[in-house]
């Protein structure tokens, strides 16, 4: 099989799998190469998948769909992390994530502030209706 990881500004990974181990909402499930096409809505975890040789390898995704159609395995995801085990993996999502736990709290203040500054404008501009 050839999964391929997509996420909304590039292609994270595109590699030959000969299993492939996810989690859904009712789940976890296996994909081998033989198995019918299949579709699921991916829950945030890891997905595990090994390559010719046998080795494992782990993604940690986001929610996303799961596509498999013949021989291809399609996953669309808002964000993933690959990693070469689950030690330094969680280690890299733990880092990820308070970058973007950070970087979403400045956005929401930044929103906040003009919000702000939007009401108190249109109220000095005589913007305010009385019904």
């Amino acid at each position: 099989m050839k999964l391929k990881v997509l996420l909304p500004t590039q292609v994270l990974l595109e590699e030959e799998t000969g299993k492939i181990i996810a989690e859904a909402e009712n789940g976890s499930f296996c994909l081998l190469p033989r198995h019918i096409d299949f579709v699921a809505a991916l829950v945030p975890g890891i997905l595990t998948y090994y390559r010719p040789g046998g080795e494992e390898a782990v993604l940690a995704v986001d929610e996303g769909i799961l596509i498999k159609c013949g021989p291809e395995v399609l996953v669309s995801t808002r964000n993933a992390v690959a990693g070469p085990d689950l030690g330094r993996l969680r280690e890299t999502v733990e880092k990820r994530f308070k970058a973007l736990d950070e970087r979403e709290r400045q956005a929401r203040a930044a929103l906040a502030h003009l919000e702000a500054t939007f009401i108190r404008r249109f109220l000095r501009m005589g913007g305010y209706v009385r019904q």
